[in-house]
C-alpha cells in the first residue's frame, strides 16, 4: 500500500519520468522494414527523422506502407520526451483502489477528468483514457528495463464508445522487442494479434539494418 504521505500526483509523477524517451539529440535512423502480414509479407525501407517524423519508401501495396507509416508514427510519439507539466500540469490526481498485483489505482480529474491508470513497481500497468472521442484501456502485463526507463513489452488494448461502452473491434495483444543502437533503445519487431470475427489476425513488423542517422 502507498504511504498516504506521497501525494497522489507524485506517486504518478515518479512512473511517468521513469518511461523510457529520446532525448533532444535524438539524431533519427533509417531502417529496412518487413511486414508480414496473415502469411503475406512485405518489405520497404523507412527513415525516422530526429522530429521524429516517418517516411516509408520503396514499397508498392498502399495498405502496407500505410500500415508501416502508422507503426512508426505510434512508437515515435510515445518516445517524445515532454516534461511532466506539460503533459499533466492541467491535471488533478487522487489515489483509487489497491488491487490484488499490488497497483495503485490513480484516478484523473481536471482537463483529463475520467481518466485512470495503475500504478506497480513505479511503471504504468494500465492506462485507461479518451482520446479522440474513443476509449481506450491499456493493460501491460512485462517490460524492458533499458537502464534508462522502461519499455513495455507485451501489453494488450481495446477500444470502447465513451458513451455506449460498446467495445469497437476486437481486443488487440502486442509485443514489443527493442535494442539498443548507439545511445538509442529502438524498437527491432512488434507482434500484433488481433481478435476479429473469422479468427485471430497477426501482423509483424520487422525493422532491420538499423542506423542512426549522422
Amino acid at each position: 500500500m502507498v504511504s498516504t504521505q506521497v501525494a497522489a500526483r507524485d506517486f504518478f509523477r515518479s512512473a511517468y519520468e521513469n518511461r523510457y524517451t529520446w532525448d533532444q539529440n535524438f539524431p533519427g535512423y533509417t531502417t529496412d522494414v518487413t511486414l508480414i502480414a496473415d502469411g503475406k509479407a512485405s518489405t520497404a525501407k523507412a527513415t525516422v527523422k530526429a522530429d521524429l517524423k516517418a517516411e516509408v519508401s520503396d514499397i508498392e501495396e498502399e495498405a502496407a506502407q500505410k500500415a508501416i507509416q502508422y507503426q512508426l508514427w505510434e512508437v515515435a510519439i510515445h518516445r517524445i520526451r515532454r516534461s511532466f507539466e506539460d503533459t499533466h500540469g492541467a491535471n488533478t490526481f487522487a489515489y483509487g483502489k489497491t488491487l490484488e498485483d499490488g497497483a495503485v489505482e490513480i484516478l484523473m480529474g481536471g482537463k483529463a477528468e475520467g481518466d485512470r491508470y495503475h500504478i506497480r513497481d513505479n511503471e504504468v500497468s494500465m492506462v485507461h483514457r479518451q482520446i479522440h472521442g474513443t476509449v481506450v484501456t491499456i493493460y501491460t502485463f512485462s517490460s524492458h528495463d533499458t537502464g534508462e526507463g522502461y519499455l513495455s513489452h507485451k501489453y494488450d488494448s481495446v477500444y470502447h464508445d465513451p458513451t455506449t461502452g460498446e467495445q469497437k473491434g476486437g481486443r488487440s495483444i502486442f509485443e514489443d522487442t527493442y535494442e539498443k543502437v548507439g545511445d538509442y533503445v529502438i524498437l527491432t519487431e512488434r507482434k500484433i494479434q488481433t481478435e476479429t470475427e473469422n479468427g485471430t489476425s497477426e501482423q509483424i513488423f520487422r525493422f532491420s539494418n538499423i542506423q542512426l542517422t549522422a
